[in-house]
């Protein structure tokens, strides 16, 4: 049986993301593969998170560049940016929470440049007083990272609809991040 490589790191991700301490062969399992496939392809735990890293942020960058964030208001990009994102999400819900990824110096340079992009897509939001500027744009973008990873668990448990997504983290993300009017 060949081995689609995306359609096992998108299984991997999705089994992972609800639990993070199933092993590879409940891995296997969930991606319809032997656990000598896996292995061949993935040495250990820790190959397959760095595979899924990368993927994750090639995933990113392709959701980032399709949602044009430089243009038209800064609210509509991030709408758009939320519907790019959302087939990965359950890919981010996994990564977000996966400490390996973040500790020491070895840190992925593309969670900086993908940091780097939705923080100043924010940031001109503010500059052109569409958001607010109480909130840092690095905070609102760990924040919208955050949203998206825990509407996809709660889809994934059924708890929220999969139409919904879209509308749920725009909404909450946008109405605490909108400019209010001085009264």
């Amino acid at each position: 049986m060949a081995m689609d490589r995306e359609q096992v790191l998108r299984a991997a991700a999705a089994l992972l993301a609800r639990k993070s301490t199933a092993t590879m062969d409940e891995v296997a399992r969930a991606a319809g593969i032997g656990r000598a496939t896996l292995h061949r392809h993935f040495a250990g735990r820790d190959a397959l998170v760095k595979a899924l890293e990368a993927f994750g942020i090639e995933e990113f960058e392709a959701a980032v560049g399709r949602a044009a964030l430089e243009d038209g208001p800064a609210g509509d990009a991030l709408r758009r940016l939320i519907a790019e994102m959302e087939p990965a999400a359950e890919l981010l819900a996994f990564l977000v929470t996966e400490n390996q990824l973040f500790e020491g110096d070895q840190v992925d340079e593309g969670w900086a440049r993908l940091d780097a992009r939705v923080s100043a897509l924010f940031r001109r939001g503010q500059e052109q007083g569409e958001f607010r500027i109480d909130l840092s744009p690095v905070w609102l973008t760990e924040a919208l990272y955050g949203l998206i990873g825990t509407c996809a668990w709660a889809v994934m448990d059924g708890r929220v609809a999969k139409n919904e997504f879209q509308y749920m983290i725009t909404e909450l993300l946008l109405g605490g991040a909108l400019r209010s009017v001085e009264r």
